[in-house]
């Protein structure tokens, strides 16, 4: 019995292993014209439309899908968002974060996982995930975790998919900054 159980649970840490670095990529390639769309967001847990072709006539937007809020991954990622947050308005550009999450949930989240620094979107019809190719495949109810950066003429400039959150944050700046150079405020 003791063997049957060790070998079931190696089986499924090496599935839950296997599920986290499964190679994925976004369908919004460089160049492609990003979706509009409108939703209902939260900022330090006040609700507000978002609106992704008003964000555009102030700068580039990092676009990121997360599978939920205050999950690990999906906390770690937040943090990290929230501390670059002012680097990323420094180069003129807005981030959004969207989730399957209620507007409550997102609420809460905004306020202590996100510090107020930048919104998130609730997606709960996943209209927003789908017209990104951000719905998880192994469990379509969560987005994947994709960051998109869309320049102000509504193109993707830049796209990311991982469902460790590490390189997110890192790699969208690096984005921004790229085109911040060919595109001076």
């Amino acid at each position: 019995m003791k063997r049957w159980f060790g070998l079931t649970a190696a089986a499924a840490i090496i599935g839950v292993t296997a599920w986290c670095f499964i190679p994925a990529h976004a369908a919004l390639k460089n160049g492609s014209p990003a979706p509009d769309f409108s939703a209902q967001a939260s900022l330090g847990g006040k609700v507000f439309t978002f609106s992704l072709a008003d964000a555009l006539k102030k700068g580039p937007v990092v676009l990121y899908f997360y599978p939920a809020a205050f999950t690990q991954g999906c906390t770690i990622e937040a943090h990290d968002f929230a501390e670059a947050t002012d680097t990323f308005k420094s180069l003129g550009a807005t981030v959004i974060g969207v989730s399957h999450d209620n507007i409550d949930t997102l609420n809460k989240f905004s306020v202590s996982e996100c510090r107020s620094k930048f919104a998130v979107a609730a997606d709960t019809n996943q209209h927003i995930m789908r017209a990104y190719d951000a719905v998880l495949s192994l469990k379509p109810d969560y987005a994947n975790r994709v960051s998109y950066v869309i320049a102000p003429d509504g193109k993707v400039i830049y796209s990311y998919v991982s469902l460790n959150p590490d390189k997110h944050v890192a790699n969208t700046l690096e984005a921004v900054r790229q085109w911040r150079k060919t595109h001076p405020a």
